[in-house]
């Protein structure tokens, strides 16, 4: 079964750190040029975060996380992560992984989707 499965969110204080992660299962996530990691807060709509490329490791950043949060990859275990500090009350959303045809925000260019993840930044 071909699955992207997210984990890691939580509740966490302002100003603190977690690390998500997105695990392929059925496929391997070099098959697919892109990994994106999307967020959707209650009553807006999805937007990108970051994603990373497969090929080369190049990133892309929204301003709004840019400085806090990482993304990177480990391909013996076929997951990708999401490390996120100085995290803001704004950043409280379920995060969603996928994988995409090229390294940029647009949920448009994205395929395969997990179930997604939440977070919740609250003091």
């Amino acid at each position: 079964q071909v699955q992207l499965v997210e984990s890691g969110g939580g509740l966490v204080q302002p100003g603190g750190s977690l690390r998500l992660s997105c695990a392929a299962s059925g496929f391997s996530l070099e098959d697919h040029y892109a990994i994106g990691w999307f967020r959707q807060a209650p009553g807006k709509v999805r937007e990108g975060v970051s994603c990373i490329s497969t090929d080369d490791g190049s990133t892309n950043y929204a301003d709004s996380v840019k400085g806090r949060f990482t993304i990177f990859r480990d391909s013996a275990k076929n997951t990708v992560y999401l490390q996120m500090n100085s995290l803001k009350p704004e950043d409280t959303a379920v995060y969603i992984c996928a994988t995409g045809r090229d390294i940029v925000l647009s949920p448009g260019w994205f395929d395969i989707w997990g179930q997604g993840t939440q977070v919740t930044v609250s003091s």
